[in-house]
C-alpha cells in the first residue's frame, strides 16, 4: 500500500492507496512542532481505525508547502518503511508541462491537482482548491499548467476579521441562506461564504475570457463540499483530488 500525504499550511490530508484505489483518508492539523516520531505515532493511530498499521505501507509520496513538516514526514516515512519517500518537486515526471515564469515556485499540491484534473478532463480545465488560501489552477487545451490565482481562504479571512474587529465574534461557517443578513451573525456569514463564492465565480469567469472558452471547474480542498454548492461556476467537487494526483505522480515515477 502507498501512503499519500498532502501537507498544507493549516491541515494535512493523508490517503492510503491499495492498488491505486483510495481505501482510507484522514485530515489532521498541520502542527509544525511535530517530530518524526510523533508523526509515526499519529499515523499509526489513524491507520489502526480501519485495522491497518504502518507495516502495510510500502512507500510514501509527499506534497508539502511547509518545509519543517516535509522533513518530519519524510523522516517518519523513512523510519517506518525503510525506504525514502517520494517528495513531489523538481525532477519528477508529472506529464504536466509548467508554463509559468518560474516553474519551481509552483506548489506541489497545485501540480498534483493539475495532474488529477487532466485524468478526468483532457483540458482546458480549472481547479479551485479551498484551503488556507483559495487557489485557482489553470490547465490549457494542450494539457499545460499556465498558472492561476492565490487568494485568502474562507477560514483565513474569518480569522483576520475576528482578530481586527473588536466587536465581531466568530461564527459558524455555514450558508446563511441570504445575502441580506438580518443580524450580525448572518451578515458575517454572508460576507465570508457568499463573498468567497462571488469572488471565485468572478475570477473563474475572467479566466474563461482570457482562455477564450468556458471549461469544467473542479472544486477540492477542506471546504470544497461546503463552498461548491455556493459557487455557480464549479461543475464538480472532489475533496480527494490532490491525493489522487499524488498517486498518479507516484505511478509515473516509481
Amino acid at each position: 500500500m502507498i501512503l499519500a500525504v498532502d501537507v498544507g499550511n493549516t491541515q494535512t490530508v493523508i490517503g492510503l492507496f491499495d492498488d491505486g484505489r483510495l481505501v482510507g483518508h484522514w485530515r489532521v492539523s498541520s502542527d509544525t512542532s511535530l517530530t518524526a516520531d510523533e508523526v509515526m505515532i499519529k499515523v499509526d493511530a489513524l491507520l489502526g481505525v480501519p485495522g491497518h498499521a504502518w507495516s502495510v505501507v510500502e512507500r510514501a509520496v509527499i506534497a508539502s508547502v511547509v518545509p519543517k513538516l516535509t522533513d518530519a514526514w519524510s523522516e517518519a516515512a523513512r523510519k517506518a518503511t525503510g525506504r525514502d519517500p517520494m517528495v513531489v518537486g523538481p525532477g519528477l515526471k508529472t506529464g504536466l508541462p509548467i508554463r509559468t515564469d518560474n516553474p519551481h515556485e509552483v506548489g506541489a499540491d497545485r501540480i498534483a491537482n493539475g495532474v488529477a484534473a487532466l485524468a478526468v478532463h483532457p483540458g482546458p480545465v480549472l481547479v479551485v482548491d479551498f484551503g488556507t488560501a483559495t487557489t485557482i489552477d489553470v490547465i490549457d487545451a494542450s494539457g499545460a499548467y499556465l498558472g492561476g490565482v492565490i487568494a485568502p481562504g474562507v477560514e483565513t479571512s474569518a480569522e483576520a476579521l475576528f482578530t481586527k474587529a473588536a466587536r465581531l465574534s466568530s461564527v459558524d461557517l455555514v450558508d446563511p441562506g441570504t445575502v441580506i443578513g438580518r443580524n450580525t451573525k448572518q451578515s458575517i456569514q454572508a460576507g465570508l461564504l457568499l463573498g468567497q463564492a462571488a469572488m471565485v465565480d468572478g475570477l473563474v469567469r475572467r479566466t474563461w475570457v482570457e482562455l477564450g472558452c468556458e471549461t469544467p471547474v473542479i472544486g477540492t480542498g477542506g471546504l470544497a463540499q461546503r463552498m461548491g454548492v455556493l459557487c455557480e461556476t464549479i461543475s464538480e467537487v472532489d475533496p480527494d483530488l490532490t491525493l489522487k494526483g499524488l498517486m498518479m505522480v507516484w505511478e509515473l515515477n516509481r
